[in-house]
């Protein structure tokens, strides 16, 4: 199985209902997070891991997320769009993007949701998830401890395994690497959730997956978006002085 991870993905396509009424008229990745918007952030730091191709998916307001970035010669990324008239879910939104993510259809790709903040080092991880792909994974999870508004978490991880275990629980991050064959019975332009892949894969064996305890932040609220600013402003903001 080929463990290359060469391909990104930001998902963009979200509506914000919580964070309304700021995403009326600005689509949450473009909210504004100290010196980036919400998306810039992610764009630099996959950049960082060497990664140049990067897609991003729309729904709502998707023609400002393209105007504002363009062909992503700003950060040093090509950009690709994969626009979505009525948002397709994640595993939906992942599947129509796959030619873009894996031409061949065999190497993995990361992924990022596109309202998370997490101070994970991305090389190391993906470091970590190509020896997974060597071991026949299908996906590799990034997992953080319970927040309090996901208080029963959505894996359980032993070692280096994601399973659906009760004790043990921990919350999945929304950054992953997935195989291009987690989506094969994904139809094609059809809404699909990412969990229910992710379980059956899980009670097979092939998902990995580590626990990641720095700062990572749900941005899907207004007080959350607050706390995202005041953490950028003292730490990346203020290294960049």
């Amino acid at each position: 199985m080929n463990s290359t991870i060469s391909a990104a993905m930001i998902l963009a396509a979200g509506r914000g209902e919580r964070m309304r009424p700021l995403t009326d008229h600005t689509p949450k990745p473009l909210l504004q997070v100290g010196s980036q918007p919400l998306i810039g952030w992610h764009l630099k730091h996959i950049r960082q891991t060497g990664i140049r191709s990067v897609v991003i998916n729309h729904a709502h307001l998707g023609e400002k997320i393209e105007d504002s970035l363009k062909s992503g010669e700003a950060f040093d990324v090509k950009i690709r769009y994969s626009a979505e008239g009525t948002a397709l879910e994640t595993a939906g939104g992942i599947s129509k993007a796959l030619p873009f993510l894996s031409p061949d259809f065999s190497s993995p790709f990361l992924v990022v949701n596109g309202d998370v903040l997490a101070d994970l080092p991305l090389q190391d991880m993906l470091l970590r998830a190509s020896e997974a792909f060597t071991q026949g994974a299908f996906a590799y999870l990034v997992l953080v401890p319970n927040p309090a508004h996901n208080p029963n978490g959505d894996f359980s991880l032993a070692e280096n395994k994601v399973g659906n275990d009760e004790a043990n629980r921990l919350t999945f991050s929304g950054i992953g690497v997935y195989h291009p064959a987690l989506f094969k019975e994904v139809e094609v332009n059809q809404p699909a959730k990412l969990g229910p892949l992710l379980k059956s894969a899980a009670k097979a064996g092939g998902v990995f997956g580590e626990r990641f305890d720095g700062t990572w932040i749900d941005v899907g609220t207004p007080s959350r978006l607050e706390d995202a600013r005041n953490w950028v402003s003292q730490n990346w903001d203020a290294t960049c002085k």
